[in-house]
């Protein structure tokens, strides 16, 4: 299996180079010098190109990671989860920044997804999916991914907007965080990036508890993955009924999305790493 990966490392190196290259693009022509003084614009054609090249590059990989033998089996371990969901969260943010301003999340997803662009490199996964040409498993599959994607990229708002907060508070507001969106306009943008994934979050886990004798062999197993995927949603309700009786927002708001997104990674990521990396398991 390394070797079929490595015939498809010139698109892992060339997703982790393109996105290398625009990460410090933008912070070039964004984030010093005299472009701190100048409007902000948003993406450039040529910009949204290379994002978009990038993604293919990445998708390519990421499917000669998935299945390195043929269509019928699925490997699927740690190192793909996490550069799936940054190729996803990437995708998002494409997609998003066509409605929205998004500055200041490029310097920090774009070096991410060029490390887990490389991460099937250097750790191969091992976990064969045996059900995975099935249409519940792959909606499952499908939906968990994408609910992943969008509280990545929730979380990585969360800690932009803690970290702009926090000069705030202090009275040292830098130019580079002077120029991002106001605090109201990015806490906008962090609870419909939670809706819409505490949406599909829940509908994951609702396919998962219906198809799981289908998918899996059996009934759904009470296990630590179960528990962390149903703490993380209680968190994320808990904060969305917040936010719509009782109006929370500024620090609780992004503790609570932290939190609930730390919950979610231990779920699946979190016991894939534990088992891959720490004691070498394939299942």
């Amino acid at each position: 299996m390394q070797a079929i990966l490595l015939q498809g490392g010139l698109f892992h190196f060339s997703a982790a180079v393109l996105y290398l290259g625009l990460a410090a693009h933008f912070w070039r022509s964004r984030w010093r010098g005299a472009a701190l003084d100048a409007p902000i614009i948003g993406l450039r054609w040529s910009e949204r190109l290379l994002i978009a090249l990038a993604l293919v590059c990445h998708g390519i990989s990421l499917f000669m990671a998935l299945f390195p033998v043929d269509a019928k089996q699925m490997h699927f371990g740690f190192s793909v989860a996490l550069s799936m969901m940054t190729w996803l969260a990437i995708a998002f943010y494409w997609v998003e920044s066509f409605y929205a301003r998004m500055e200041g999340l490029q310097v920090i997803v774009l070096p991410l997804a060029a490390l887990c662009a490389l991460l099937p490199l250097w750790l191969p996964g091992q976990h064969v999916i045996a059900s995975a040409n099935t249409f519940a498993f792959r909606f499952h599959f499908l939906l968990a991914m994408l609910a992943y994607s969008l509280f990545t990229l929730a979380a990585l708002q969360a800690l932009l907007m803690a970290a702009t907060e926090r000069r705030l508070h202090r009275g040292r507001m830098t130019p580079l965080f002077a120029g991002l969106p106001p605090l109201l306009t990015m806490e906008a943008l962090l609870f419909r990036l939670l809706h819409v994934a505490f949406i599909l979050l829940t509908i994951t886990l609702i396919s998962g508890a219906i198809f799981s004798e289908h998918i899996f062999g059996k009934a759904l197993p009470f296990t630590h993955k179960t528990v962390f995927a149903l703490i993380s949603w209680l968190i994320f309700a808990a904060l969305l009924f917040g936010r719509w009786r009782f109006g929370w927002r500024g620090r609780r708001a992004l503790y609570w999305t932290l939190t609930g997104f730390i919950a979610l990674l231990l779920a699946y990521v979190g016991s894939r790493f534990v088992l891959e990396v720490l004691l070498h398991r394939p299942a």
